[in-house]
């Protein structure tokens, strides 16, 4: 599911607040990026913007930056926003272009994945900037993997459909019958069990190959080595010829 989220610009435009106010709220710690862009460019979420607001509201009252912090540390706001660290919490989010170069495939390739329905984009900022957290490179690379196992991009959206229900069974568990759960789950092990049986035949067949090219490369060698025998020989008789012409004669 996507969420809005604004790159450091965008939550500027939208907070009204100057550039100067965010690094002094940063610096005191009291509103602090959600995360980064590959390009260390800084991520806000709706949340950071309701709590900017509020940080609005209280200087309007008449608090300064230091009384704020002071005022959050000890009742905090309302708000379900919390502070933390973004060295050690802060996400990475990945652009389109990050994320192709982190798993070795073009920008279109992602496009085209996304046109299928295969993945998604998690959040999108105002400006239309699609971004991927970084557990994506890996989803990506699996992706790529069920391509080279023979897999259709139609085949390969089923499989990405399950996974996204499996995540969505975890989230609203509590909130989802037994009969609900236990159907879907059964029909994401039987996938399960047909992606081992496959991936079982490919190794198999990986199994087949590398023994007959380890085969033939042995084989190749030889031939090598039988033909530069040969070239040795040829080269020895011909010195040896003209050294002795007579012998070249018999």
């Amino acid at each position: 599911m996507n969420k809005n989220v604004y790159l450091e610009k965008e939550f500027l435009e939208k907070t009204q607040i100057t550039p100067g106010q965010l690094r002094e709220w940063e610096q005191l710690k009291i509103l602090l990026p959600t995360g980064y862009t590959e390009d260390k460019t800084k991520c806000f979420s709706d949340e950071s913007i309701k709590r900017a607001e509020h940080i609005k509201q209280l200087l309007q009252l008449g608090y300064n930056s230091e009384e704020i912090q002071k005022i959050i540390k000890k009742v905090g706001l309302p708000s379900v926003y919390k502070v933390k660290e973004p060295e050690k919490n802060a996400h990475k989010y990945l652009t389109v272009g990050h994320l192709a170069e982190a798993v070795g495939i073009s920008s279109r390739t992602i496009k085209h994945w996304e046109e299928k329905g295969i993945i998604e984009p998690q959040m999108r900022s105002q400006g239309g900037f699609r971004l991927y957290p970084e557990s994506y490179i890996l989803l990506c690379k699996l992706i790529v993997d069920l391509q080279l196992f023979g897999y259709t991009l139609d085949e390969i959206k089923s499989i990405s459909d399950f996974f996204r229900s499996f995540l969505f069974i975890k989230d609203n568990f509590e909130n989802l019958s037994y009969d609900d759960i236990e159907t879907k789950l059964n029909i994401m092990l039987n996938e399960i069990s047909k992606l081992s049986n496959r991936i079982n035949q490919l190794k198999s067949g990986i199994q087949r190959w590398e023994e007959l090219l380890k085969k033939e490369k042995k084989e190749i060698n030889s031939l090598i080595n039988k033909a530069k025998k040969r070239l040795e020989q040829e080269k020895s008789e011909k010195a040896s010829n003209k050294t002795n012409p007579n012998r070249s004669k018999k």
